[in-house]
């Protein structure tokens, strides 16, 4: 069973000239963050040239590394220098992945 994907951003679209005169912006191609239902840019916010979007390949994160393993697993922290904490009782946490920092806190302390 594959985890549910959920996203509160709306998707970077692409756009790039689509005519023989444009501006370095347009000529060089930008990206837009845009709503699904938004319209999308008919002419460069620069120049006013006609623009074009383009289809572009998708990134998806799976949330596993180049080497299978996951990238939130407690071996993989540590490998990166991150140090991770869990909560453990109100205000309280301790380490499971990483070496620097405290073996435990309380937040109440910071």
């Amino acid at each position: 069973m594959s985890p549910q994907v959920q996203s509160t951003m709306p998707p970077v679209y692409c756009y790039q000239h689509a005519e023989k005169t444009a501006c370095d912006l347009c000529r060089k191609g930008f990206e837009v963050r845009q709503k699904l239902t938004d319209t999308p840019l008919q002419a460069c916010p620069e120049c006013g040239a006609k623009l074009k979007k383009i289809i572009t390949k998708v990134n998806v994160h799976t949330g596993l590394t180049s080497a299978g393993g996951h990238t939130l697993s407690e071996k993989n922290i540590t490998q990166q220098g991150f140090t991770q904490y869990r909560k453990v009782g109100p205000g309280q946490y301790e380490k499971t992945a990483g070496k620097q920092g405290p073996d435990q806190f309380n937040a109440k302390d910071l």
